[in-house]
């Protein structure tokens, strides 16, 4: 239901990510699969999208000017230490800490500022993503293998000063997907903002009322459609 780094690249939606030799050994990502790789961390570090697992368990890539009615669904007010008022387990709370006090971190550097071992801290990193507290800011090189993602608090990176209510919130994140994918169902909307299925049931027939979807049946699945805009002459 979401546009994709890799569909906006290629151009197509089959993941062709690698080179490999006769015997089929790898050899090195393709064209195509190098720039999105790239551009995941590059977005981040030049403030062009908020990067991160923050719908799911999977990267997600947000725009700017979506990050105020997303952050708003957290209850939270946008400061950087609100953290403190959400529902975080011990160890959480102390990686979030850590950065508040040290500022963008890698996970081997949050270990050894929070004294636990590496699944324990990226098991937090991902909630911790998931609740919209941390964020990516950019890949720092590593003296060996592969760079490291640091982590920052996603409202000092991304100042939040004002906020929609939860309600105009919903409707504008689920309006935005509803354009993006022309047509979808309830569990469609569900899955792409990781909500509950009655909650986006809910906000598209919120949207259907105030004319900004149609709602169809078809073989008993409802669908919601952005609304037909008439000619004018």
């Amino acid at each position: 239901m979401l546009p994709s780094l890799w569909e906006a690249v290629a151009r197509r939606l089959d993941v062709d990510w690698a080179i490999r030799d006769e015997a089929g050994k790898y050899i090195s990502f393709t064209p195509e699969m190098a720039k999105c790789w790239r551009w995941k961390d590059e977005l981040a570090e030049r403030g062009l999208a908020c990067v991160g697992k923050h719908l799911g368990r999977w990267s997600a890539l947000v725009a700017p000017r979506l990050l105020p009615p997303l952050y708003a669904l957290t209850g939270r007010r946008g400061s950087p230490d609100d953290f403190r008022g959400a529902e975080l387990s011990q160890l959480q709370l102390e990686v979030a800490e850590a950065v508040l006090a040290e500022g963008p971190s890698t996970g081997p550097e949050l270990r050894g500022l929070v004294g636990a071992d590496k699944k324990q801290v990226d098991a937090a990193v991902v909630v911790l993503q998931r609740a919209l507290v941390l964020t990516n800011s950019g890949l720092v090189e590593q003296r060996q293998g592969w760079g490291a993602i640091a982590v920052e608090l996603l409202a000092r990176r991304w100042p939040l000063p004002q906020l929609p209510g939860e309600d105009a919130a919903r409707r504008h994140l689920a309006a935005t997907v509803l354009a993006a994918s022309g047509e979808l169902s309830a569990a469609d909307l569900a899955g792409a903002l990781g909500w509950r299925l009655k909650r986006s049931r809910e906000t598209l027939d919120e949207l259907a009322e105030r004319g900004d979807a149609r709602r169809r049946q078809q073989g008993g699945l409802e669908l919601w459609s952005m609304p037909r805009i008439g000619r004018h002459a």
